[in-house]
């Protein structure tokens, strides 16, 4: 078990919904990983990421995906990239990471509650 935390600890973290609009292969990254550009709405607008996702995934199956990320983590630097947001994701039996999304259509940028 983790430590606990408080509930203003966890609203401190905010996860919004998005759309994947593009993705693309990220040779240059150490890890097999691809390259998404997901909008989070007229707030936030496209952001960029960087998700280690090439186990159950590829880019051209992803556009138009909804996808759950942190939106408000500093930009890391990823070989050439910028990455403005953390995809979220399970590992599966395996490791291969599975995505987190809506169980149902809602608007890019929608704040998880």
């Amino acid at each position: 078990m983790t430590d606990e935390i408080g509930i203003d600890d966890f609203m401190k973290v905010d996860i919004r919904a998005g759309r994947i609009v593009r993705a693309e292969p990220f040779p240059e990254a150490r890890k097999p990983a691809i390259r998404l550009w997901i909008d989070f709405g007229a707030e936030l607008g496209e952001k960029a990421s960087s998700a280690q996702i090439t186990d159950h995934y590829a880019p051209d199956t992803l556009v138009g995906r909804q996808v759950m990320a942190v939106v408000n983590l500093p930009p890391r630097q990823i070989g050439p990239m910028r990455s403005e947001v953390l995809v979220l994701g399970v590992s599966d039996d395996a490791g291969g990471i599975v995505l987190i999304a809506p169980d149902k259509e809602v608007a890019p940028g929608q704040r998880m509650h």
